[in-house]
C-alpha cells in the first residue's frame, strides 16, 4: 500500500549559487558521504530529502542526515533513513522506499514513494 508520494524540483544554479553563499549549508543538508558529490547529484538528493518529507505528510523535526540517497552495485538509487524519519515513517508503518532522481537542462528532481505492507496510518 502506498502510503505518501513525494516529489521536488531545484534549480541547480540556483541551488550552486545558494551553496556558495552559504558555504555551512552544505554540511548542514548533506551527510559525509553524499557532500562531495557533484553539484547536479547535490540537488537531486535535496530534492529527494524533500521529497521523502512530503512523502510523510511534511512532519516537522525531521533531521536532514537522516534520509540519506545511496548508490546499489548497479548505481540505483537507494534511500537510507534514520533517527527523526525512520520514527516518522515507521508511525506511519513504512516499510519500504522507491526513489527516482534526474538532472537534465538545469533542474533536478526526485521522486519518493514511501510504501507499507497491509494496513498504514495516512500522514
Amino acid at each position: 500500500m502506498i502510503v505518501g508520494v513525494g516529489i521536488d524540483v531545484v534549480g541547480v544554479e540556483r541551488f550552486g549559487r545558494t551553496l556558495d553563499r552559504t558555504p555551512a549549508l552544505r554540511d548542514r543538508l548533506f551527510t559525509p558521504a553524499e557532500r562531495d558529490l557533484p553539484l547536479e547529484s547535490l540537488a537531486a538528493r535535496f530534492a529527494a530529502k524533500e521529497a521523502v518529507a512530503k512523502a510523510l505528510g511534511a512532519p516537522a523535526g525531521l533531521g536532514w542526515h537522516d534520509a540519506e540517497v545511496e548508490r546499489s552495485a548497479s548505481g540505483r538509487p537507494v534511500l537510507r533513513v534514520s533517527g527523526t524519519v525512520a520514527a516518522a515513517a515507521a508511525a506511519l508503518g513504512v516499510t519500504s522506499w522507491h526513489v527516482s532522481l534526474t538532472h537534465d537542462a538545469g533542474v533536478a528532481s526526485a521522486v519518493v514513494v514511501a510504501e507499507a505492507l497491509g494496513q498504514a496510518a495516512t500522514p
